[in-house]
């Protein structure tokens, strides 16, 4: 009878019954998984090093590697699908190209490239599927700002948009892809790190602008937030670290309940450096990283630690409820638990 009154009183969280694990669907395939589009149960891509992009149509059972010809070295940080025949990729560095296939990976089109030397594009987000934005390093200390109004088949700079200068030493991360974040009307949410961190916030698709302090382990060059995550316009949260100590935790996750205007640490922290984030509903998240998963029930407030396997990335279902996670080797594992 105690040990109930402890478990309903005191620590719901640690008592719970609920058993969550992670399964394996794909793995020891050359590449680096950092981008991960999770469409639906049955319709995942992925995208990664050595010019990699993967999808299956059955929930992970298979997986078919539909790589563009002729981009083999380029290392395709993220990706953006919205259905088994339309995805969008974003290699990263100079040259950085911008690729879509309209018929499930068989054919692609270069629709954007840019072969300045201080190129880095970090990710992209779409309010819906015409509209999409990308963010990357800053050049002369502009924040580089791509938006796409036709499904990504050409792409305007608005990096003039954003009038702030980013500080010295500030710059995104592509780890995940997932440094930046859109809502449906126009909500974007942009994480830097580094030297500096911040969150510029836009209300209007990229439009105007709005800058807030991101208190998060930060002041080295592998420091700050590498991942966030909202759940609606108010509720969000942010992770990261430091990557060259992976499994040191102070500092490295934040919450915001007013848009990422201010935020605040949980009661317990996740386990290390996190490059992942995800909602799975209101109250379970998932964060994911070289050293490890963790998993809060709490809307965020208190962590568990349920897998020491290394990834870089994870995302829940846009339609239903599968939630990946990808890393390297060419792993992608599945979230096998009923919540």
């Amino acid at each position: 009878m105690k040990k109930l009154l402890w478990c309903l009183l005191l620590a719901p969280f640690f008592c719970a019954a609920q058993p969550y694990s992670l399964k394996p669907l794909n793995e020891h395939t050359k590449t680096s998984l950092r981008g991960l589009s999770v469409v639906s149960d049955q319709v995942t891509w992925v995208s990664g090093s050595n010019g990699a992009v993967g999808k299956t149509t059955d929930g992970g059972i298979t997986w078919k590697w539909v790589n563009p010809q002729g981009y083999e070295k380029i290392d395709f940080r993220d990706i953006e699908a919205f259905d088994d025949k339309q995805a969008i990729i974003v290699g990263i560095a100079s040259p950085a190209y911008i690729l879509k296939t309209i018929d499930g990976g068989e054919t692609w089109t270069e629709n954007y490239k840019n072969v300045d030397s201080a190129i880095f594009l970090d990710g992209l987000g779409f309010w819906d599927k015409k509209s999409g934005i990308i963010f990357g390093d800053p050049i002369n200390d502009k924040m580089q700002l791509l938006k796409t109004v036709d499904a990504g088949k050409s792409w305007q700079d608005i990096s003039k948009s954003l009038e702030t200068r980013l500080s010295k030493g500030e710059a995104g991360f592509a780890a995940s892809g997932s440094t930046v974040k859109t809502l449906p009307g126009g909500k974007t949410w942009i994480a830097t790190g580094g030297a500096v961190s911040n969150i510029y916030f836009s209300p209007d698709y990229g439009k105007s602008w709005q800058v807030f302090k991101c208190p998060i382990l930060q002041g080295e060059g592998s420091s700050g937030p590498f991942s966030i995550d909202f759940f609606n316009e108010k509720t969000g949260i942010a992770v990261g670290g430091n990557y060259l100590k992976d499994k040191e935790n102070s500092n490295n996750v934040l919450l915001t309940n007013d848009g990422g205007k201010s935020w605040q640490k949980p009661v317990t922290p996740v386990f290390g450096f996190r490059s992942g984030v995800t909602y799975i509903n209101a109250k379970i998240l998932l964060a994911t990283g070289t050293s490890g998963t963790d998993i809060s029930t709490d809307g965020g407030q208190h962590w568990k630690h349920i897998s020491d396997k290394s990834f870089n990335a994870v995302q829940k279902a846009k339609k239903g409820k599968a939630v990946l996670l990808a890393g390297n080797n060419g792993i992608i594992y599945q979230l096998d638990t009923a919540y």
